[in-house]
């Protein structure tokens, strides 16, 4: 099964501020605001929707096809998702802007100051899906995530237009879009994937109940957080999947990507949607359990241990055939 991942591309780089930023701050005189922050420490972390499921996705042995728009200093975060098994060739380079880019201080109350550089992201509205439908020898799914809202619009058009079977996940981008955007985005879905906040925004700003939301989408993904997920579609019962037991909460960053990745792969395995949930609920315990997004490693011996103690040893004997892990 063939799955291109569209959406964002981008670095963090977080830092950690000692003190408190309310110290420094004068009430009145926050119109005159000019602040400098030693920072004590810096971490550069890969992240961007897309790229983040595309590594989950290749962590399990699938070749997806991301497609996004980067600038010119990709270079080593393209090398490091293809040496994980990411096709990088549909990826738009810019010759002006930089790759999108968060960057974000905390201080030790936990409070924070960021700033978001979308740059290159702004151009993934010239991106064609023809070229590489083409090159792929055909497309069976085409994840429309969280982008410049101009291209995931785009993106869309293009599916329905070609025909091609699209799975929404508007994510982040619900609270700045219009409900006559959102609809557009999700009328003929494959798989609308939302968490539970998300999946209450989508109703309130389309204008659609859950049921006639149902009426547009084939298969609805709600995750819940520690409560699982819920996956309903149309003329079936719902499937509820409960979390996999985590080692340790290290940072909860990237766990929807990671669902996602796990989601998808399923689907491409050809497993029903239960073990497609259960795949998702056991790859995004592992991102909680580490710091940063693609950070994890799998080895599928302790995978397949990890995943029989959560789901059963029914669940675990569907997924071996298929699990491929760069470690044993």
């Amino acid at each position: 099964m063939r799955i291109a991942v569209t959406g964002s591309i981008a670095t963090d780089h977080l830092m950690t501020f000692t003190g408190r930023f309310s110290d420094s701050l004068v009430v009145d005189q926050l119109d005159k605001i000019s602040l400098s922050f030693l920072a004590e420490d810096l971490q550069v972390r890969r992240g961007g929707v897309a790229a983040n499921i595309a590594f989950g996705m290749a962590n399990l042995g699938q070749r997806p096809v991301l497609v996004g728009a980067v600038g010119e200093d990709f270079v080593d975060y393209r090398s490091w998702l293809e040496r994980h098994g990411v096709d990088c060739d549909s990826v738009h380079v810019s010759e002006v802007h930089h790759t999108a880019r968060f960057v974000c201080t905390t201080d030790s109350d936990m409070a924070q100051i960021a700033t978001f550089y979308a740059g290159a992201m702004s151009e993934a509205r010239e991106i064609e899906l023809g070229p590489i439908h083409r090159r792929m020898g055909g497309l069976d799914l085409v994840l429309v995530g969280p982008n410049d809202p101009e291209a995931m619009l785009r993106h869309t058009a293009e599916c329905r237009t070609r025909g091609l079977a699209f799975a929404a996940d508007p994510s982040q981008q619900l609270a700045w879009m219009e409900g006559d955007s959102i609809r557009a985005l999700i009328d003929g879905a494959a798989y609308l994937f939302t968490n539970e906040y998300e999946a209450a925004l989508t109703e309130k700003k389309t204008g659609w109940s859950a049921g006639e939301i149902a009426e547009r989408v084939r298969t609805r993904v709600t995750t819940k957080g520690k409560d699982g997920v819920i996956v309903e579609t149309v003329g079936e019962e719902p499937i509820e999947v409960h979390v996999a037991r985590e080692v340790r909460k290290a940072d909860p960053t990237g766990v929807g990507d990671a669902f996602r990745a796990g989601f998808l792969t399923g689907l491409a395995w050809g497993l029903g949607h239960r073990r497609c949930a259960e795949l998702g609920s056991m790859l995004a315990t592992y991102v909680i359990e580490t710091v940063g997004t693609q950070e994890y490693e799998l080895g599928r011996a302790r995978f397949l241990q990890r995943f029989t103690e959560a789901y059963g040893s029914e669940a675990a004997a569907e997924v071996e055939p298929h699990l491929v892990c760069p470690r044993p």
